[in-house]
């Protein structure tokens, strides 16, 4: 069966456009080019990381009254002390832009040491109490460690585990364990925290983009940060319990702005998208609000088929909006 290339070539052939010799050289190099398996093997080499992670764990579990607790510690010690010494081996010298990788193996056994650490640190905390009731600290320590490892290594993957840390510690600060026993106040506990420490990512995300310090870290900022503080400024405007609604809805709106002049500085869809859906969720919220329920409903007959005709009118010049233009 012809290939998709094959049918253009022919094509152009046939309109005279493209001499046979040509036509025949494109052929013979689409057919003998190398094919690229980076972004399978990266993907590969992401889910063995986990896959080791988790079999590991598996491995302790079922095997703990046989090796017992300090050899399992020494064992999950090591292995993160050689994963994270060899990664240190390779290091590439600091810069605020983007450093030269060192390579899949030291890149991967980095990740693989940061897990190690998470494993270690709550395999001591479930066996030894080693932080005791103190549980925010066992959520600082991972913090802070893995924010300095993703700088000084230059690894986005780490400073998502940064981030995902730096989020249970927030989390852990502001509302206890118990504090989930009752809905309302564990919303109230939460969505001001979610809601400042999206914003917070999220402003440092555009401080890295622009400044350009650590710039290629500013997706991993405001993709976490700009989710987590959309959703809970979303929720604030549904519940009685956290942020006033005169305080969310601005914020909402004013992230979503800023989502959008982001995606227009990088040419990203996915950024577009999520500041036009939350922001047609903030103006639809506002208009319900200010026009009250009846009159709503009435408006509603108009502004629903309006709102769908401004999403068509959206995806078809979404290209236009990000000044994206196609290559010659």
């Amino acid at each position: 069966m012809p290939t998709p290339t094959e049918h253009i070539l022919a094509d152009l052939q046939a309109r005279g456009l493209l001499p046979p010799a040509q036509a025949a050289a494109l052929a013979s190099y689409e057919h003998q080019r190398p094919f690229s398996l980076h972004y399978e093997l990266r993907a590969l080499l992401y889910l063995g990381v986990t896959l080791l992670s988790g079999g590991l764990g598996v491995l302790v579990y079922q095997n703990i009254d046989q090796l017992g607790h300090g050899v399992i510690v020494a064992g999950i010690g090591i292995l993160t002390v050689v994963c994270l010494g060899y990664a240190a081996r390779h290091r590439p010298a600091f810069t605020w832009g983007q450093a030269p990788s060192p390579g899949l193996l030291p890149e991967y056994l980095l990740l693989l040491g940061c897990l190690l650490f998470l494993a270690l640190e709550g395999y001591l905390q479930a066996q030894y109490q080693l932080f005791g009731t103190r549980y925010g600290l066992a959520a600082a320590l991972p913090t802070v460690l893995f924010f300095g490892i993703a700088y000084g290594f230059d690894h986005r993957g780490v400073l998502s585990l940064a981030i995902t840390a730096l989020a249970s510690w927030v989390g852990v600060s502001a509302a206890p364990l118990a504090a989930f026993t009752q809905y309302d106040f564990a919303a109230a506990a939460l969505s001001i925290p979610a809601a400042g420490l999206g914003l917070g990512l999220l402003a440092v995300g555009l401080w890295s983009d622009v400044t350009r310090h650590k710039a290629h870290f500013a997706f991993t900022y405001i993709s976490l940060g700009g989710n987590l503080a959309l959703f809970a400024l979303t929720a604030s405007l549904f519940s009685a319990y956290s942020l006033p609604h005169a305080v969310a809805l601005p914020l909402l709106l004013a992230v979503c702005a800023s989502l959008v002049w982001y995606a227009r500085r990088s040419q990203s869809y996915l950024f577009l998208l999520m500041g036009a859906v939350f922001g047609y969720i903030g103006v639809t919220y506002l208009l319900y609000e200010v026009l009250g329920t009846e009159i709503g409903f009435l408006v509603g007959t108009l502004y629903f088929p309006a709102s769908a005709i401004g999403v068509v009118m959206l995806l078809i010049n979404m290209k236009r909006l990000l000044n994206i233009t196609p290559k010659p």
